[in-house]
């Protein structure tokens, strides 16, 4: 036990250098920005003041998002996801995997669970002993089931995912400006140095590989963040863009895209105020998601649907709008979603219906009964 508990603590403190050594490169950048840059070498007060407030303004938003990103602990299931004790314990004794999938059949008809494995069974951790919900993945470093998982990032030693995604992605996103700040501000006085036109001081080191450094940083971070805004675009996890979640109806990488407009507002939120600041206003509670089946015709809808107990909007012909519900809150996709040649788009919805809106074309709705499996 004893050199387990050891590896187990050497591990974490290990886990802890893709930090430091990105907090040391920012210490570092910052002293030879400020003192070699902006005491030592710059003339102008004017222009070293102008520099500084600038480049104070953008470090401390990085600074900020970025421990944010480190010290919010991931989301995990709530305790309605984990087995009652009378079929956990017979869980446990069922040795028969479809018996053992019965059981969590039954506990998953009272939870807003739409997603299943690959081979269509029910998704459950056996480490964390819940029923996963959608979009939830176990992660091995961290150990433990975090909701919306994105992928778990060495570079903050934690779990990305539903509690601080957009605190990441404001971190990439402060990181890159950042690095263009120094490289704009700084380039003048690289090209200064580097054709000889100021004198070789111990300034001249720390100016020439701070503009490297940066642009190479800049070069890196960009390309990411870029791949994570389109992520955000299209309301996918790291872990969906590789592997679509799987639907009563198949694997669709797009199930959950709601629309650039709505798929943006589920990270950062409804209110424009809080966007480019890393405080948590993200829509939801990460257990439960708006959720769209593609690719289906309306037989194969109304077949589904009968299934799980749920509600599909069909666009009426010449509409562009339909109608989404989920997570208590009433939603309409907008006119820029997605749709594939000849296919409906479905909307599926988790909560109340009113009744008197049945009148139209095309819109069925379905008793609100737990689904069955």
């Amino acid at each position: 036990m004893a050199p387990s508990h050891a590896l187990k603590c050497c591990t974490r403190a290990l886990n802890w250098v893709p930090v430091l050594f990105i907090n040391l490169v920012v210490g570092w950048s910052y002293y030879a920005y400020v003192v070699e840059l902006c005491v030592y070498t710059i003339p102008n007060n004017a222009e070293r003041i102008s520099y500084l407030v600038i480049f104070h303004i953008f470090l401390a938003m990085f600074i900020w998002s970025y421990w944010k990103t480190i010290w919010s602990r991931p989301a995990s299931p709530s305790k309605a996801f984990g087995l009652p004790r009378a079929e956990k314990e017979l869980y446990e004794r069922e040795e028969r995997a479809e018996i053992q999938q019965e059981i969590l059949k039954k506990v998953a008809r009272n939870l807003p669970v739409y997603t299943r494995t690959a081979g269509g069974a029910i998704r459950y951790c056996d480490h964390c002993q819940v029923v996963k919900p959608d979009r939830c993945h176990h992660c091995s470093t961290c150990e433990m089931c975090v909701l919306k998982m994105d992928h778990h990032c060495p570079w903050v030693n934690n779990c990305v995912g539903f509690s601080n995604y957009k605190f990441f992605v404001l971190f990439l996103a402060y990181a890159s400006l950042y690095c263009v700040v120094i490289c704009a501000t700084v380039i003048q006085y690289f090209i200064k140095f580097w054709t000889k036109q100021l004198p070789d001081t111990h300034a001249k080191f720390h100016i020439l590989f701070l503009f490297f450094v940066a642009a190479l940083f800049f070069i890196s971070i960009l390309s990411l963040l870029s791949y994570h805004l389109w992520l955000v675009g299209k309301n996918r996890t790291t872990i969906e863009a590789f592997r679509g979640p799987v639907f009563a109806n198949g694997p669709d990488k797009n199930g959950f895209s709601l629309g650039f407009s709505r798929n943006a507002a589920e990270v950062f939120g409804d209110q424009g105020k809080y966007w480019l600041f890393p405080v948590f206003s993200s829509l939801g509670d990460g257990h439960s998601f708006v959720t769209r089946l593609v690719h289906i015709d309306p037989e194969q809808a109304n077949s589904v649907l009968q299934q799980n107990g749920k509600r599909l909007v069909f666009p009426a012909d010449g509409e562009a709008n339909t109608c989404v519900l989920g997570n208590n809150i009433q939603r309409t996709a907008d006119d820029s979603k997605e749709k594939s040649d000849g296919s409906q788009i479905v909307a599926v919805a988790g909560t109340s219906v009113n009744h008197d809106a049945l009148s139209q074309e095309h819109q069925h709705l379905w008793s609100h009964s737990p689904p069955s499996f």
